[in-house]
């Protein structure tokens, strides 16, 4: 049964929440918040994170900020009852997996975790994939520059991934949603869009200034080598 950590003060959700993911195979510990939140995590460490953006005591951002210092690999799930699209931005932007607007239904929030929890707990064949000054590891979740090593998120290490395995070649992005996400893109769905843009500025250009990741229109994206 994989263990997972609820975040969010209003209890009379975590309460349904709580119910509905047991139904549904998951142990799920709830934190109303960030300190109590802190604790369970310095203590043991759950398969995925839903995080909302609203805490009582500090901005769930902010947590995931820490979460992605501290666990970069660690899947992260956002929920925000403002349905703010600069949220989903945001949180996408601080290396949150996937995004989830309040009332959301419970069904596809389940649905949404065995996504990122299949990537999590399947890893990836390749012990080391690597293109000029750029080399990954899918068990590390590392990517390393020259000498420098660049933690990655599961779904940035997943696109990296599928883009260094073909190198010049164009990846469609429904392809690439379903190996970062998990799942299909929605209509005006940005998420993969945002784990892409997370990805350039961590690994940045190539040393002549090139892009590493080209966006092709129609296409998809294509890692220049």
């Amino acid at each position: 049964m994989s263990e997972l950590l609820l975040i969010d003060d209003d209890q009379e959700l975590c309460e349904l929440l709580v119910s509905w993911l047991g139904q549904e195979g998951f142990d799920t510990k709830a934190c109303h918040d960030g300190q109590s939140a802190r604790s369970a995590l310095a203590s043991s460490q759950p398969a995925a994170v839903i995080l909302d953006v609203m805490l009582p005591d500090g901005s769930g951002l902010e947590l995931l900020k820490q979460l992605r210092s501290e666990h970069p690999e660690l899947p992260v799930l956002m929920l925000s009852a403002r349905g703010e699209p600069l949220d989903r931005i945001l949180g996408l932007e601080l290396g949150a997996d996937d995004y989830l607007a309040k009332p959301c239904d419970p069904r596809e929030l389940t649905a949404r975790l065995r996504a990122v929890l299949r990537r999590s707990l399947n890893p990836t064949t390749p012990s080391q994939l690597g293109l000029g000054d750029l080399s990954y590891s899918p068990a590390r979740g590392i990517a390393t520059l020259g000498n420098v090593e660049v933690s990655l998120t599961l779904s940035e290490g997943r696109i990296l991934e599928a883009l260094l395995s073909n190198p010049g070649e164009p990846i469609d992005k429904q392809s690439l949603a379903q190996l970062a996400l998990g799942r299909k893109l929605t209509l005006y769905d940005r998420s993969l869009d945002m784990h892409v843009s997370n990805l350039r500025r961590k690994l940045g250009p190539h040393a002549d200034g090139r892009p590493r990741i080209v966006a092709l229109r129609s296409r998809g994206y294509l890692y220049a080598s």
